[in-house]
């Protein structure tokens, strides 16, 4: 780059066309290099040149020389001092444009003004059927910060590790270190961020959750993102997934085929026509991805699993992704539930596939069966399962190994853990199974022979349609225990959604003592106050958008199978029996009302913040926290990034809510 004149930053790139960015007068052009300074991070102290941190040393520190005194590099910056009144304004113009010797600002605010009126009328379309004009301001700036989460990432696994081919050469721990099993792994593409702003990360499962809301605006994105993750260049050779960059051998929740098909769906549903190619190519990754966590994830071999991290952080009494104190291992329900979930999303994606070729009929008969096994383990296996009759709750079961022998343990801590077996869901329409007559033969046989995995299939005859077959872990009687734990208002239920722990750990924390040391946990509605995982994460009491948004799509499905003779009381305690669709919606509705203001015009994701919540200025430029307190609904985590809070996107628009989707029928 070089400015051949004191406002143009002329650019120049050898793959793409010439263009320049034009700046208004009065601000100062910096020029440097995007090289590391030796200086600071090797302790070169007489290096010499300009590095990437130079609009820092020269601004911050006051080192002018930091800078180059020639217009050229490969960094340009702006820099720009304004004296702003108070209550007053101050505007600076730049145009990036092709090579032009026109003037650059003579009609800029006709194009701006142009600009924001294509913007408008796009949103008029998507936001058809919704009145509320509150509800409008949020969808589209959840969508908008969605957008603005997209970044080039760049990071060369095998150049990190080995270090640039000019000295110095970075420390040889690195080789034993974080990612030096990951190689293979290199990142250069525009990726959506969970952050942009402070650190440029992803990770894959919050990455999952954003393709489903970018599939209301851009599905062409969304199946790109997901479909990226899939690919030889970073999926491991083994089929692990990559988590995110600080430890990409980590696990996140197995949730990418549950993208996937939500992404498709959503896409057919608007277009009217599925995008088949993009299907068939994901599930045939995806079932690398299912084999590496059958084969990993399952110390016994009985169809429980051990995610470990499995994205909660600190929900639990220790850091799941370490060695426990007490030696052993935990069979997570959370884990195990993830894994039916994923066969259950696997069977979908074959069957819908096997409507066009015949060929997928059998592999949905194999994730049809490895479902039942997954569920028939979370019921009885080794003699406890994961359900526990006294409380009625699924629970962690702590393996270990003492002076008694073998010891299988409930942990007794109510938390998410429990309610992900929600999610491990699908009705069978009469109509699916009749038009695979391979796949219908094989489920009743199994229907017949195998009476113990028949039992975990509840079925009904539609008069006039046939058998509806729903595929769960929970029954109708465990169901409704969990859901009424769910929906207590003392426990999981807050005016804003379903909390990460239950609330009556606040005054009966949960405590396990091992050999002289005792581990507790208590419900934690805002900030952690944990040291576990840095204390920069806490699962321990606040709301979550993507696990909310997974609850109602849950539900939905069960309300197909069940319809409006099944209710359950909602809020617990109250005398209001609603169908599982009410309760859907009664949740979605508690959700939105995080960031909608109310008849006072306060939104509660700003509560104790006056500012926000009265000023003009402010009080309507809506903020997409990671999540939420579990009393008070005020936004937590990181303020400046959407990332999967975006979902509420969906929740908001009509035909864009998981709720909305039809269960699973042939074309």
């Amino acid at each position: 780059m070089n400015a051949p004149q004191p406002h143009r930053i002329d650019l120049h790139h050898p793959s793409l066309p010439a263009f320049q960015l034009d700046v208004e007068p009065g601000a100062e052009l910096l020029f440097t290099e995007n090289d590391t300074n030796p200086r600071r991070v090797w302790g070169a102290a007489g290096a010499e040149g300009h590095f990437k941190d130079a609009f820092h040393e020269s601004i911050v520190e006051g080192r002018r020389t930091a800078v180059s005194v020639f217009p050229d590099g490969t960094k340009a910056g702006i820099h720009r001092i304004f004296d702003v009144p108070v209550r007053g304004t101050a505007i600076m113009r730049l145009r990036l444009r092709p090579r032009s010797s026109s003037p650059a600002f003579a009609d800029f605010d006709a194009i701006v003004g142009a600009r924001v009126a294509e913007a408008d009328a796009y949103f008029a379309e998507l936001q058809h059927g919704i009145a509320d004009p509150d509800r409008r301001r949020v969808h589209r700036q959840a969508l908008a910060g969605l957008v603005w989460t997209k970044q080039f990432y760049y990071y060369d696994v095998a150049i990190w590790l080995d270090g640039d081919p000019k000295p110095p050469s970075p420390p040889s721990q690195r080789h034993r270190g974080r990612n030096a099993d990951w190689r293979h792994l290199n990142n250069s593409e525009i990726i959506s961020m969970p952050d942009k702003w402070e650190y440029p990360w992803y990770a894959a499962w919050d990455l999952a959750f954003h393709c489903v809301a970018f599939a209301l605006i851009d599905p062409h994105f969304a199946k790109q993102q997901l479909t990226l993750l899939l690919r030889e260049w970073y999926m491991h050779p083994n089929g692990q997934i990559p988590a995110y960059e600080w430890a990409f051998g980590d696990v996140n929740p197995p949730v990418h085929a549950w993208a996937c098909w939500r992404v498709y769906a959503l896409e057919k549903q608007r277009t009217g026509k599925g995008d088949l190619a993009f299907l068939e190519e994901v599930f045939h990754k995806l079932m690398i991805n299912f084999t590496w966590w059958v084969n990993r994830k399952d110390t016994e071999g009985h169809n429980v699993f051990q995610g470990g991290f499995l994205g909660l952080d600190n929900i639990g009494v220790f850091d799941r992704s370490k060695p426990l104190p007490t030696g052993g291992y935990i069979s997570q329900s959370d884990g195990t539930s993830w894994m039916a979930m994923y066969a259950l999303n696997l069977l979908r994606i074959a069957i819908e596939l096997a409507n066009a070729d015949l060929v997928y009929e059998n592999i949905a008969t194999k994730f049809f069966e490895h479902f039942l096994f997954i569920a028939e383990a979370m019921t009885n296996i080794g003699g406890i399962g994961l359900w526990d009759q006294q409380d009625e709750f699924y629970y962690d079961v702590l393996n270990i190994h003492d002076h008694h022998g073998p010891q299988r343990v409930f942990m007794r801590l109510r938390s998410l853990v429990g309610l992900i077996p929600l999610f491990a869901v699908e009705t069978l329409e009469p109509d699916c199974t009749a038009a695979l007559p391979g796949f219908t033969r094989r489920l009743e046989w199994v229907l017949t022979n195998r009476p113990k995995l028949a039992a975990l299939v509840s079925r009904w005859q539609e008069p006039g349609r046939g058998e509806r077959r729903l595929l769960s872990v929970l029954r109708g009687r465990r169901m409704k225990r969990l859901l009424n734990r769910m929906l207590d208002p003392e426990e999981f239920l807050s005016d804003y959604g379903i909390r990460g722990i239950s609330k009556v750990h606040g005054r009966e924390p949960y405590v396990l003592e091992w050999e002289g040391q005792r581990y507790e946990v208590r419900y934690s509605p805002g900030e952690s106050t944990t040291h576990l995982f840095g204390g920069n994460s806490n699962w321990r009491g606040p709301i979550w958008m993507p696990i909310n948004y997974l609850i109602i799509e849950s539900l939905h499905k069960f309300d197909t199978y069940y319809g409006d003779d099944f209710k359950v009381e909602c809020p617990t305690g109250s005398g209001q029996y609603l169908t599982l669709e009410e309760v859907a919606r009664f949740l979605s509705e508690r959700l939105c009302r995080l960031f909608l203001a109310d008849e006072h015009g306060r939104r509660p994701i700003y509560d104790g913040c006056g500012k926000m919540q009265t000023d003009p200025h402010f009080r309507d430029h809506i903020l997409f926290h990671e999540y939420f307190h579990g009393d008070t609904g005020r936004g937590l985590g990181a303020p400046h990034q959407t990332g999967w809070t975006a979902l509420v996107a969906n929740l908001l628009q009509p035909g864009g809510d998981a709720t909305q989707l039809q269960p699973l029928v042939p074309r």
